[in-house]
């Protein structure tokens, strides 16, 4: 299988990035705001011309001259997206002119030694564009294109020129393909916990921003790996707020998008801080994961900041077993759901976080037959049968519907007698029997008249 060429969008701030990619790959997925610097991290997507996919990436608009330690780190996000692209798509805006800091972009892509097309956004106006052509002539870049991101103008063109540069481009080695479908795992949680750098850690390269500012990641980012052999993709992201708190459009859509990040995954990873303890907002984050029917594991992070770092983090201690205690108590509900202690800073725990993230995808899609199924619930419900007001409940057939998550169909005498006390019941039986690690079972309860007829 051949890899999918890779194009980025680099510039300055606000000059319609987020709006190209968006416009790129056919949906709303980069958060397009008038304020500078929406985008901070580095931002993928598929895209589709002509019948061949395509990556793209959206980053954060480059600034030169800044003190700023974001604006820093936004402009190596900008470099390692242009080292990963076949075409970078360097994008200035029409409005505005040539400025100092497109000049100072022009230099660094011109040291690079990937193909570049200079396109001049917002440029509506024909007798406009005429008059400003040269002065972009002038970043020695080839010949600027006039685009409109946002009304799609000539964005056909600059498919088909940046498929022209990248097919003219020595081919890229075969990769092997892939055979199994990739773990999506989800990293969410509350804003400023370490999502992002837990992100980091786990694919050692400074991949997502990572500040001290609560909110810095506003985009969910997808980033593929391979661990231990098995396809990966990781999302970050934004932090989710509490209702109040979400007052702006911008964090309104960022929280929107970690929902839907949620929904997209198989496991979700919720990253606490160790040294706050558990808080409402924490457990409502993955009661939410829960409800998406998600796999879900607690991210105990910080744990170095509660614990002398000395000993292994994996190595049970009084203290972990307080700490697991306590949250057990908090969370009867998802006790299913595996603790993992890490630090994501100093980088210990990663290990044993993924190696936890890949038993909970296997029990997420993991289904038992039909036969072994009935055979289990008579065994059980022989063991404790249920009476209610003089009749006893008998289940004819249990078949598990679906996986993704587990979904237990049961056909009973009387659907009204099951007491989500006896489900629960049920439900410990099979994990006991099971296992099904991290991973929330449901129940659909049927009445039986028409199954058994049949």
């Amino acid at each position: 299988m051949h890899r999918k060429p890779v194009i980025a969008i680099v510039g300055r701030p606000n000059v319609g990035k987020s709006t190209l990619f968006n416009r790129l790959i056919g949906q709303r997925v980069a958060i397009v705001e008038d304020t500078p610097g929406v985008t901070r991290d580095r931002l993928y997507g598929e895209g589709n011309w002509l019948g061949q996919p395509f990556v793209v990436i959206d980053t954060g608009g480059i600034l030169f001259g800044d003190d700023d330690p974001l604006v820093e780190q936004v402009r190596v996000q900008a470099q390692v997206a242009m080292h990963e692209a076949d075409c970078i798509l360097f994008l200035v805006d029409a409005r505005d002119g040539l400025t100092p800091a497109d000049e100072e972009i022009a230099d660094l892509l011109r040291k690079g030694n990937k193909p570049v097309l200079l396109l001049v956004n917002k440029a509506d106006n024909p007798q406009q564009w005429e008059s400003q052509r040269a002065e972009f002539f002038a970043l020695g870049l080839g010949e600027p294109i006039p685009i409109s991101s946002i009304h799609g103008h000539n964005i056909a063109e600059v498919l088909e020129r940046a498929f022209e540069q990248i097919r003219a481009q020595p081919a890229p080695p075969d990769e092997e393909a892939e055979s199994e479908e990739p773990v999506k795992i989800a990293i969410v949680g509350r804003p400023n916990v370490g999502k992002s750098s837990l992100l980091n850690a786990i694919l050692g390269e400074p991949r997502a921003i990572v500040s001290e500012i609560a909110g810095t990641t506003r985009d969910p980012l997808d980033t593929p790996f391979t661990w231990k052999g098995q396809p990966v993709i990781l999302i970050d992201t934004a932090g989710i707020k509490r209702p109040g708190k979400v007052q702006r459009s911008l964090e309104y859509y960022a929280q929107m998008r970690a929902m839907r990040a949620i929904q997209r995954a198989d496991v979700a990873v919720v990253v606490i801080d160790a040294t706050e303890g558990i808080t409402h907002y924490d457990r409502r984050i993955a009661q939410l994961a829960a409800d998406a029917g998600r796999g879900l594991v607690w991210a105990i992070n910080k744990w170095d900041l509660k614990e002398p770092p000395d000993g292994n983090l994996a190595q049970r201690t009084p203290i972990k077993k307080d700490f697991e205690r306590l949250m057990q108590q908090q969370v009867k509900w998802l006790d299913y759901a595996p603790h993992v202690f890490l630090s994501a800073l100093a980088g210990k725990g990663i290990e044993p976080l993924l190696d936890t993230c890949m038993t909970v995808a296997d029990f997420h899609c993991m289904r038992v037959g039909t036969g072994e199924l009935n055979r289990q619930i008579q065994e059980w419900l022989f063991e404790r049968p249920y009476t209610r007001k003089g009749k006893t409940l008998k289940i004819y057939y249990a078949t598990m519907a679906s996986v993704r998550p587990p979904t237990i169909v049961l056909f009973v005498n009387e659907p009204k007698m099951v007491h989500f006390s006896y489900l629960r019941y049920l439900e410990n039986q099979l994990r006991s029997r099971y296992e099904y690690t991290g991973v929330p079972i449901r129940w659909v309860i049927r009445a039986a008249h028409e199954e058994r007829e049949k």
